[in-house]
């Protein structure tokens, strides 16, 4: 069955209301939907719960999403790069839930694979254990975490058909897989659009069945940081 494609990235997140649940994938600036989260932003939503691994830059990203306090609360493993989410985060205009980046990533699969909790070694004896179940196996202690799902997931894929089926390409095929299947609503954007059967079985990363719309849009391909050298003399 095709997906709606869709042409106006407002359009594709028009239904995400205030107070909505938000997967974002990407990491750093790396694979995430940027054209879809300008259209969030320009869409003027608020009091949203953001779960990504980090939140972009200043100016960039989830960072414009910052920048105009769209964000309730944020989910993530690392505040990075971004002046802004240090201000907010520190001030207490921000809520954060700060997760090992390992752990969030299985927290985000579970919600997809419908496993409700699961228990891990990391962040035991640490603040990110204060408060929580710990159990013991074998020799070691293990905290207990909760699966993570969301309202909506907002993704970036290389390649995509009409039937949903999504290829990233390289290091995109980061956070954007597990976030596919986590969400009741998955809104893919993609570089290229492509036929039905067009796309090679054995390079689809996701599966159709887990996206509900498609829209269509090229990268700025920006760079997160860049850290140069003095030319040495040869």
């Amino acid at each position: 069955m095709g997906k709606p494609v869709y042409t106006v990235f407002r359009d594709a997140v028009s239904d995400i209301r205030d107070g909505a649940t938000v997967m974002v994938g990407g990491f750093g600036l790396v694979g995430i939907p940027e054209n879809l989260i300008v259209a969030l932003a320009e869409s003027e939503v608020k009091e949203l719960t953001v779960i990504s691994n980090n939140c972009g830059v200043d100016d960039w990203g989830l960072g414009l999403l910052l920048r105009r306090k769209q964000i309730r609360k944020i989910v993530g493993s690392y505040v990075g790069e971004n002046k802004e989410f240090e201000r907010q985060m520190l001030s207490g205009e921000l809520e954060v839930e700060l997760v090992p980046q390992g752990t969030l990533a299985e927290r985000i699969r579970a919600g997809g694979a419908g496993i409700p909790a699961f228990y891990t070694p990391a962040g035991v004896g640490t603040p990110v254990g204060e408060g929580r179940e710990v159990r013991r196996f074998g020799e070691r202690d293990y905290l207990l975490e909760t699966a993570l799902k969301a309202d909506f997931s907002l993704i970036r894929g290389w390649k995509g058909d009409g039937a949903g089926n999504i290829v990233y390409r390289k290091t995109a095929r980061n956070f954007n897989p597990v976030m596919a299947a986590a969400a009741a609503v998955t809104i893919a954007e993609v570089e290229h659009l492509v036929p039905v059967g067009a796309l090679e079985p054995d390079s689809i990363h996701t599966p159709g069945v887990y996206v509900q719309r498609l829209v269509v849009g090229e990268q700025q391909k920006r760079i997160e940081k860049r850290t140069t050298r003095e030319a040495t003399a040869q």
